[in-house]
């Protein structure tokens, strides 16, 4: 089975198991089920919205040129009562549109469950965002949590930055690497006190060698720069274990918050690299999990503690299988942090997860504006995402659909 099929699957074998009935489970009616029992699904409604970064974003270890913020399809939900729920969707399809029309919410939905039902699966965040619109409850007291736990936050967007041309004044840096500066500098006034910074140049866009001393350049200036900010490097996969290693070694005596996809993951890899960390004292987390994951891989690298931090996509896994996961990976002493990069919208709905749930050691920031979405309501404090107290997911949808 190729590695992306994993993440689908098993996100449906994590509805699929029996539910049982709420009275049942709860030991008393809850009146919550009641409220969504007088709500049917009358209305499917699809549309974009155009996210803006502010800055243009650039390469990666394996991606180019990145652009300007994405267009990002959201679903509408109207009930026969007016109400209306919305969010980001999975794959559509007539089937799924015509199995949920006329549905009460009650049945593919339960506050302290998620989605019931896993044909209902693709309308997770809306009918989430719906439930808590018609219960008058921001999504994380939908789960359970009166008042949310926060986290930290960390930007996302420090990208291979020097690689592109520089708009503005001539760079007075070595390199271009002022564009760096200038772009963690604009995010640090937003509020952000953590820099995920891009590395493995090496692997397309420069001779591996200078590559990597040149991501090992970036990261001494940054921490020189900014003293009182937790730095993440992310590889892409753009690494092998030896190169891992000897970016760790060139960058010595600075800490590392974590060390995101280091290279494809393997247990052997991950072994090696854990045991080099182990025998010279460096503290970092190892975060993996984003880029066609492998579940079953993950798990195991997990219960080996081969790696620290959970960081599957909060969208390509899903809202309610992340409510699921999160108990088990803290059991395991495994943190989270769902991937969220480009849609900041993603980072809204991981606030909410962490609100209720928390063992999110960070949470992903994506800077960005959008005139078809208020989300005025969320706030970076003490560089920690908070989210609002206002029902559901807390945002509201300008455009007309």
């Amino acid at each position: 089975m190729k590695r992306r099929n994993f993440l689908h699957q098993s996100a449906m074998m994590a509805l699929s198991t029996p539910l049982i009935s709420n009275a049942a489970e709860f030991g008393h009616f809850d009146p919550q089920i009641a409220d969504l029992s007088s709500h049917k699904i009358a209305e499917i409604a699809y549309t974009q919205v155009q996210l803006k970064w502010p800055r243009f974003v650039g390469k990666n270890a394996r991606r180019d040129i990145h652009g300007y913020g994405p267009k990002v399809n959201v679903c509408v939900l109207t009930t026969d009562q007016g109400a209306k729920g919305w969010g980001m969707h999975g794959r559509r399809s007539d089937e799924t549109i015509a199995y949920l029309k006329g549905k009460r919410v009650s049945e593919v939905f339960e506050p302290k469950l998620g989605v019931t039902d896993p044909q209902a699966l693709p309308f997770d965040v809306p009918l989430h965002d719906l439930a808590g619109v018609i219960l008058n409850k921001p999504v994380y007291e939908l789960m359970g949590r009166k008042k949310p736990i926060t986290t930290k936050c960390y930007s996302g967007m420090i990208y291979f930055d020097e690689l592109e041309p520089k708009e503005g004044p001539v760079t007075t840096l070595p390199n271009g690497l002022d564009n760096i500066i200038a772009n963690c500098n604009a995010d640090y006034k937003l509020g952000y006190r953590q820099f995920k910074l891009k590395i493995g140049r090496g692997n397309i866009w420069m001779p591996k060698q200078e590559g990597l001393q040149r991501d090992i350049e970036v990261t001494k200036l940054v921490h020189k720069t900014f003293p009182d900010c937790d730095i993440l490097v992310d590889a892409n996969d753009g690494y092998t274990a030896d190169m891992a290693i000897a970016y760790l070694k060139g960058i010595d005596g600075i800490p590392l918050f974590w060390f995101e996809e280091p290279f494809a993951e393997t247990v052997a890899d991950y072994r090696k690299l854990k045991d080099w960390l182990k025998a010279n004292n460096v503290k970092t987390l190892l975060a993996d999990g984003e880029a066609n994951p492998n579940q079953q891989l993950l798990r195991e690298l997990e219960e080996q503690k081969l790696i620290d931090v959970h960081i599957t996509d909060i969208m390509g896994y899903g809202f309610t299988p992340w409510r699921k996961i999160m108990p088990e990976l803290q059991k395991m002493g495994i943190l989270a942090s769902p991937h969220a990069f480009g849609e900041q919208l993603k980072s809204f709905y991981t606030a909410h997860l962490t609100g209720a749930l928390g063992n999110t050691v960070t949470i992903e920031g994506v800077p960005c504006t959008c005139e078809d979405v208020d989300f005025s309501l969320y706030k970076i404090v003490n560089s920690e995402f908070i989210p609002p107290k206002a029902p559901g997911f807390g945002m509201k949808l300008l455009k007309m659909v």
